[in-house]
């Protein structure tokens, strides 16, 4: 699956074109912005863009009006074709945010219940009881998403809901040539309705052959990640708890946590649970605080960065923070998170996570640090050191990588028998691999992140 062997890049469309908060019925071209970003990805060595609700809603992109036009506040669905074939002439794939757990109030669907109630065929797209009220006085009750009656929840057990739905999905590979699917809140689908969904995805691939195989990447939280990442349902799904690990144990001084959790899902046990799979990790992305405003010590973006692309799963950036913009969660919105950028602004730090992205993509390493076991070798509380190692496959050679961490402004030299022999140093900084011999220990300057391949 080539997902697996991507670094995603997520933008936000509805706050990175700059378009007006709530929908003002204006049509504007603005998604064509991503596709003036596609150079500066190609050289950053993205290879598939994740972007949010692009479909046409009345606020925030969640709330979705009509799953078959794109947001006239973004332009139009050729604009969006022109977009996702100038990403795919750049070759970076793109993946679409599928909202298909609720609908907002203006859904065309939901329109007819209002107008119609009882009357209405689309009575039953929706949970709906007579006997009670909304909350915007309807004159009838609905269930919405966790409380939020702006979400309309989607009946999923509808064969006429879940119909729309795959049908949606085919229209949007033929008419836009999409590469796959981010399913929101895909803890609270309907798990038939997501085995329909496989055999869509299945069939999409099949007629697409190698290399255009339809991904689906859930939303997920909480829970056992295993349920939903599997055969019959998803290809991969949010890292949640690796994400809380990787800036909490940055904070804390506490490398053992994210150690810890990275062994629990990856490691060598019998007991490790998520060995095999292959999770959306990040950093940050719409909902969350960005990583250069939750990090206590700035500095440690570099090897927070470093431990995100060195372990399992597949990485994934959120626009701008690969120069370490900044937002932090509000109380009421999330706008803050989801500003627009002129251009983009690439500094020393994007000029780092493009030598990670390299490292992780091309040459002899690639495999071990996309498909490689995960192995911790020696854990401190500041300092870190993991393996990832792959077996011989045919005529491709096994690989051995050594991701080294310190999380401190201290230098500190690591000790492990395993860092002993041969390497080639992936991150030097003028961007041309080194050779290097070890004799069991490893200087590491402040904040030093290292990808050692043994050779």
């Amino acid at each position: 699956m080539w997902a697996y062997e991507s670094v995603f890049y997520q933008i936000y469309p509805i706050g990175f074109c700059a378009a007006p908060r709530a929908n003002d019925g204006v049509p504007a071209h603005r998604i064509t912005k991503v596709a003036d970003w596609a150079p500066y990805l190609e050289e950053l060595g993205v290879g598939a863009v994740l972007l949010n609700p692009v479909f046409e809603s009345s606020t925030h992109g969640y709330d979705t009006r009509d799953l078959a036009r794109v947001d006239c506040r973004l332009g139009t669905n050729e604009d969006l074709a022109q977009v996702v074939e100038t990403l795919h002439e750049h070759g970076i794939r793109v993946v679409l945010d599928a909202v298909f757990n609720h609908v907002g109030r203006d859904f065309w669907a939901f329109r007819d219940v209002r107008e119609h109630r009882w009357d209405s065929p689309y009575k039953d797209w929706f949970h709906i009881s007579f006997d009670g009220d909304s909350a915007f006085g309807d004159g009838f009750w609905y269930e919405g998403w966790e409380g939020c009656f702006d979400l309309v929840k989607l009946n999923l057990r509808n064969p006429a809901v879940v119909d729309h739905l795959l049908s949606c999905v085919r229209s949007w590979r033929d008419e836009f040539a999409i590469d796959g699917l981010r399913l929101d809140v895909a803890y609270s689908l309907d798990h038939d309705f997501m085995r329909a969904l496989r055999g869509v995805a299945d069939e999409l691939s099949r007629a697409g052959g190698a290399g255009r195989e339809f991904a689906l990447i859930g939303e997920t939280l909480h829970g056992d990640y295993s349920q939903l990442v599997r055969p019959d349902m998803l290809d991969s799904c949010t890292n949640y708890e690796c994400y809380k690990g990787l800036y909490s144990s940055f904070n804390s001084q506490n490398m053992f946590e994210i150690a810890h959790s990275l062994h629990r899902q990856f490691g060598g046990d019998p007991w490790c649970i998520y060995r095999g799979l292959h999770l959306l990790s990040f950093a940050d992305n719409h909902d969350v605080t960005r990583l250069a405003s939750i990090l206590t010590d700035r500095e440690c973006i570099r090897p927070a960065y470093g431990v995100l692309f060195g372990m399992p799963g597949i990485p994934c950036l959120y626009y701008g923070s690969e120069w370490g913009a900044e937002g932090r969660k509000g109380a009421h919105d999330d706008w803050d998170l989801r500003p627009a950028f002129d251009a983009p602004a690439p500094n020393d730090l994007t000029a780092f996570i493009e030598r990670l992205i390299a490292a992780r993509t091309t040459g002899p390493a690639a495999r071990a640090l996309c498909y490689g076991a995960y192995r911790n070798v020696v854990i401190q509380n500041k300092q870190l050191l993991f393996e990832r190692a792959v077996d011989a496959d045919g005529e491709r050679p096994a690989a051995r990588v050594l991701v080294a961490v310190n999380a401190v402004a201290e230098p500190f030299d690591l000790c492990a028998g395993e860092l002993s022999g041969g390497f080639i140093d992936l991150l030097a900084e003028n961007g041309t691999p080194a050779e290097v011999e070890l004799a069991g220990s490893l200087h590491l300057e402040p904040y030093e992140v290292r990808y050692l391949l043994a050779r």
